[in-house]
């Protein structure tokens, strides 16, 4: 696997060291049986009772696997924290990419629920109705009775409004 600060972590790397893993998983595992077989483990004494090397195995095999299962798990333990930190880089860039993902939907969808304004106010006269029922300079104008966006096309359709709504 590449260093982790040079490219993001893919899944990919993530199942190469999950292989390796096993493969040395599989290594140790051998070396355990062939000490089994020779009736020994990782503890047992090689010499005898007078402190003589017993007769009876291979000492020279025996002190290779033992040795061969300690490096093999110090490998094992360094894998398995590439492998948690993969992992928790993989998953990490996962949550991010959620959250940016629900963020930009969140937005489009604020954007698509707020009406879109047709025009803006430039100028209210003092006293005029516009005046007493609030407007003021720079309100945006997204619905006037029943001009909105969709059917906007010029000021004419806001004077057709309010000459029908005159009194």
């Amino acid at each position: 696997m590449a260093d982790p600060g040079s490219r993001p972590v893919t899944v990919s790397d993530v199942q190469q060291l999950v292989k390796r893993k096993d493969e040395i998983e599989a290594q140790i595992k051998a070396y355990y049986e062939l000490l089994g077989q020779k009736g020994v483990g990782m503890t047992e004494p090689l010499v005898d009772a007078e402190d003589f090397p017993r007769g009876d195995i291979d000492i020279y095999e025996v002190r290779t696997a033992r040795h061969n299962i300690i490096c093999l798990q110090n490998d094992h333990k360094a894998l398995m924290k590439q492998v948690e930190e993969a992992l928790h880089q993989l998953h990490a860039r996962e949550k991010e990419k959620r959250a940016r993902d629900e963020a930009e939907a969140l937005a489009e969808a604020m954007s698509q629920s707020q009406p879109q304004a047709f025009a803006r106010v430039n100028a209210v006269t003092p006293g005029s109705p516009a005046s007493i029922s609030g407007l003021q300079v720079d309100d945006e104008i997204v619905e006037f009775g029943s001009v909105n966006i969709n059917n906007f096309q010029n000021l004419q359709n806001i004077a057709t409004v309010v000459q029908h709504s005159e009194g």
